[in-house]
Parts: C-alpha cells; structure tokens; sequence
C-alpha cells in the first residue's frame, strides 16, 4: 500500500480548446439529431429513470489527506439523485447500457471549479470503474460512429485498429455495455476519472445500498428504487481513493482502474435516500425538476475540480449540451 501524493499533473495539450470545441460541437449535432425523435434532453444519459431527494452527511474522524472541500468538516446537506441510462437515445431497460448515478450536493458556497461561485458540488458516477477509452479522442470518435448505427462503428474500428486492434476493442466494449447489472440499490459507482481533493488527486466510489437484488429489476430500474424507498431509506457509503504515483494511478488516462490494494478507498461520507413517495403530483415536479438541472461534473468546488483530458473535454462537450436543451442551473 503505498500513501497519498500530492506530486499529480495535467499534461494539457496546446491544441485542446480547437479540439474539444469541435467535439461539442459533434456532440450537439447528435443531441439535436436524437431531440427531434425523442424530445429535447442529453447528449448522454438521455432516459432519466427517476429523481429522488436524499441526504449526504460528510463523516467525522477523516484523515488529513481528505479533509478538504466538502469533506473539511463533517456536515449534512440536501441532494437530488438522479438515475439514468446512459445512452444517447431512449430504449427499454432491459437493452445493454451504462448506468448512471448523478448526485447533487446542494446548499454549498464557495468557489467553484468554473471559476465563479458555486452553490452545489456534483458527482457523475456510472457503474463502470474506469472508461473504455484512455482519452476523450478515442471515446468521441466512437459515440460519432455509434450515432450513424452499428456498421459505421465497424468500419471505424477496422480502419483505425486494424484486424486485431479492432477485434479487442470490440470484446471490451461488450464486457463494458455488456456486463450484468442488478439494479441501482446493489451495484458500485464510480467517477472513474479522477478529481481533486485539495492539493490531492482521488476517484470516488460509491457502495451499495443493499445485497438484495430484486431478480424482476431489469424489466425497470425505477420501478425497483421506488419499491425500496416505498418501505425503507437506502443508505450508500461514499468512498475516495487517492493519487499515489504515476504508474500506479494516472491522471491522463481515463482507461485505468486504479488498484486498491496499492490505493484503498476511505469512506468520507453516507448518502440517504430516505423514505419518500413515489406518485403524486409533488414526486412529478420534482422528476421534472431533476431532469431538466444541470448535472456536471464541472459543477464543482475548485477544491474538487475535475482532472484529466477526458475531464477537460466533458467541461466543453457538458456546457453546450446545457446550453442547447436551455438546464436549469
């Protein structure tokens, strides 16, 4: 096990603005391309499963290393969930997906990652440890492909990576998008790009609610939260794993999981989502509410802001999209 470091870089490329502005754009085109079908929403995490209020309680008893940001001293804060499956067009749960777990801490103040004051620190976290690409070049080129259908991705893949290159990165994306999934209340989370945390760099982990899939679960996702919080609260442990080296936890490569046995997670904080209703005209609202906010990772403390070129380009690619479909801030 080796002990946290403050010794992490950005290696920021010269050309990064030209680049991720033409990638937000590729992205817009999409969102309005799949708007015009589905109605206005997201590039990304278009089907919003549900909204539900929560709670997040920043532990006491943290060591040093963490305790920074939202995490100096313990506290309780409102916070809005927001569970969602992950692809660019809206399809029936039971389909292949990554799926999303979007978490807004509200009530906050302080300087934010953007530059101006923020009044809420967000976490985008999916149920994959690290992305499929090392960079944002990789990951845009092949959600522009998965726009245009499956044989465009193809021919993409064949003519980028050759035969075999091709062949291996089909096989990590159907682990990827194929990997079995039970339901929001019993999988792990994770930003699995990193952030920082004070003069530190960490990921963020979040542990199930319970160890009770509901086998049913997949015909709805929503469904099976709004079960549970029908009769009880959920409880999640929030979790930070720290920068130690280079090698052992990259910064600029998105494509990583970093190794708990060299980085341990430290648990820092509890989300409750606690006992709530799921029908009424209030519960309507507030999906509205929830679906129509901004949800970004660069709705952050500067204390937590976002590191990496995969991080870098979600700053561009997540403002236009909000930008189009006019979220709520």
């Amino acid at each position: 096990m080796k002990q946290p470091s403050t010794e992490w870089r950005e290696d920021i490329a010269s050309d990064e603005d030209q680049r991720f502005t033409q990638y937000a754009n590729r992205f817009i085109e999409i969102q309005k391309q799949n708007s015009a079908k589905y109605g206005n929403g997201r590039g990304l995490h278009r089907k919003q499963l549900l909204g539900l209020n929560a709670t997040f309680e920043v532990l006491g008893d943290l060591p040093a290393y963490a305790k920074h940001g939202l995490f100096a001293q313990p506290r309780k804060y409102d916070a809005w969930v927001r569970l969602s499956n992950g692809g660019m067009r809206v399809q029936e749960d039971s389909k292949p997906d990554i799926r999303g777990f979007a978490l807004k801490v509200r009530g906050l103040k302080g300087p934010g990652a953007l530059g101006t004051e923020t009044n809420c620190q967000d976490f985008l976290l999916i149920n994959l440890p690290a992305f499929s690409s090392p960079k944002s070049a990789e990951f845009v080129a092949l959600v522009s492909h998965l726009a245009q259908g499956p044989l465009s991705v193809l021919g993409y893949l064949f003519k980028t990576y050759g035969f075999s290159g091709a062949l291996a990165r089909m096989k990590k994306a159907k682990q990827s998008f194929g990997r079995p999934f039970t339901g929001f209340a019993t999988e792990k989370f994770y930003t699995a790009a990193p952030i920082k945390c004070g003069p530190y760099a960490c990921r963020v982990r979040m542990l199930p609610a319970s160890d009770k899939p509901d086998p049913n679960a997949s015909q709805s996702w929503a469904k099976d939260i709004q079960k549970r919080v029908s009769s009880g609260a959920l409880v999640h442990d929030f979790q930070l794993q720290f920068f130690v080296d280079e090698k052992t936890t990259p910064v600029e490569d998105a494509s990583v999981d970093w190794p708990e046995s060299e980085s341990p997670y430290v648990t820092v904080a509890r989300l409750t989502i606690p006992q709530q209703a799921v029908e009424g005209p209030e519960v309507q609202k507030l999906q509205d509410e929830i679906d129509k906010a901004a949800f970004d990772p660069w709705g952050a403390l500067e204390e937590h802001r976002p590191l990496g070129d995969v991080m870098r380009a979600r700053k561009y690619v997540y403002f236009a999209s909000q930008k189009t479909r006019e979220a709520t801030h």
